[in-house]
C-alpha cells in the first residue's frame, strides 16, 4: 500500500462536512494474483429523496512535485487503471481524482488539460485545502 496524499485527510474531512460517510480509507481492490490496487478513499452518500445510494472513490493528488506535468501524468494513469479495476469489481462506484483548487486554477483549466480530462473521462473533485471543503464537483 502506498502512502498517503499530503492533502488525504484534508479530502476525507471535505467529504465528511458534504454528507458523505467513509465506508473504506483506503478502497482495496485485488487484481487477480498480480497485486492489489488501493484507492485513497471510498464514500457513500444517501439520496433521501429518491432512496438510493450514491458511491464513490476519490484518489487524493497534491500535484507538489517541481513538474506539473509529471504529476500529472502519473495520476492520469493511476486514475483509468483504478477506473477499469472498479468497472470490473465496484461498478456502481464512480471514480474522482481530487485536486486542490489553485492547481485546478493554474493548470487543469489550460485548453490542452482540459482536452486530455474530457477526452480521458476524468471526474474531477477540486477541494480547498485551507478550508477542507469541496469547491467544485466536474464530471
Amino acid at each position: 500500500m502506498s502512502a498517503k496524499d499530503r492533502f488525504h485527510d484534508v479530502v476525507k474531512t471535505a467529504l465528511e462536512k458534504d454528507g458523505w460517510t467513509i465506508t473504506d480509507d483506503p478502497l482495496r481492490i485485488p487484481i487477480d494474483r498480480l497485486t492489489n490496487m488501493f484507492i485513497d478513499i471510498a464514500a457513500e452518500k444517501l439520496i433521501v429523496a429518491n432512496r438510493e445510494g450514491q458511491k464513490i472513490a476519490v484518489e487524493v493528488k497534491s500535484f507538489l512535485s517541481p513538474s506539473t506535468m509529471s504529476d500529472f501524468h502519473t495520476a492520469l494513469g493511476q486514475f483509468i487503471n483504478y477506473r477499469y479495476a472498479l468497472e470490473e469489481h465496484e461498478p456502481e462506484r464512480v471514480l474522482y481524482l481530487a485536486v486542490p483548487a489553485t492547481t485546478y486554477e493554474e493548470f487543469f483549466t489550460t485548453r490542452f488539460i482540459k482536452f486530455v480530462t474530457q477526452r480521458s473521462q476524468i471526474n474531477l473533485l477540486i477541494f480547498d485545502p485551507a478550508k477542507e471543503e469541496i469547491v467544485q464537483w466536474q464530471n
